[in-house]
Order: structure tokens, then sequence, then C-alpha cells
């Protein structure tokens, strides 16, 4: 797979892309605990966890947004590096041991900035998918691409 990388002149509004997978697991679960101190008990006791509404070990719902945006970056659909001007995000379902994710992504609004010549804003809506075609988290991601210098 060759992936070119767009300029924000490149996209069109309604552009789609499926990310490839990601599984979690308890193990990743926990390195995601140790990574960032979070060690709430539904997130790396697994007694805890089962007695819990949920049922069961669950991820942290920031690991899901963090799977999300790095799976996005594995899309075939892919902008030039540019600068995250931020995140709406929801956490819907439970992430749990053993989900399968993906992204499915899309090119919603896109204008050029108003601060800055040569870049375009572009708002990326995006959901979670686990394996049974459950969004378990969605929300957007503002980001500002290069545009194409004029020649």
């Amino acid at each position: 797979m060759r992936v070119v990388e767009k300029y924000w002149d490149d996209a069109r509004e309604g552009d789609e892309c499926i990310s490839p997978t990601y599984t979690v697991t308890r193990e990743r679960i926990l390195a995601y605990a140790d990574l960032t101190g979070d060690h709430t008990p539904v997130h790396v006791d697994e007694e805890y966890a089962n007695a819990s509404h949920f049922g069961c070990l669950v991820a942290h719902g920031l690991f899901g947004l963090s799977i999300a945006d790095g799976l996005k970056t594995q899309c075939e659909y892919r902008f030039l590096p540019g600068m995250s001007l931020g995140w709406t995000w929801d956490f819907v379902l439970p992430i749990k041991v053993n989900d399968v994710l993906h992204v499915r992504m899309r090119v919603g609004a896109m204008r050029p900035s108003n601060s800055r010549p040569g870049w375009g804003i572009v708002v990326l809506p995006s959901e979670l998918i686990n394996q049974h075609g459950d969004v378990v988290q969605r929300g957007e991601h503002r980001l500002m691409v290069p545009r194409r210098v004029e020649a």
C-alpha cells in the first residue's frame, strides 16, 4: 500500500475511509494505566471490575480516543502533518478486553484558515466501532492542514 498524504486542497467534503483494526487486550489496558497513572479499579482490578455495573474490565475512555487517533493515521486517506486544533468526543459504550476496533472517518466541513495563509481547516467526524458494528465512541477532530503553494 502506497499512501500519498493529502494537502487541504486535495480533500473533498464527504470523502471517507475505514482504518485497519486494533485488538484491545488486558495487557494494553494495564499498560495505558501505567503510562497515564490512572489506576481506577474498573480499569485494572478484574475482581472489582467484574462486580461493577460494567461486569468486566473496561478500557479508559481516553484510551479509546488515543486508539482512534492512531488508527486514523493508518488510513490510506490521510493528510500531511498539520496542527490539531481540538477534539469533541463522546464515550458511547464501554470498550472491553478482546474488542476489535476500527475507525470510520469522513471529511466534514472545510475552510481556508483566516489566521494562517497557506493553511486550511478540516473537520473530521469519526466513529470508533467494535467487532459487532457498535459505535463505542464518536466525535470530531478539527485539524489545520497545509495548502498547496500556488505556482
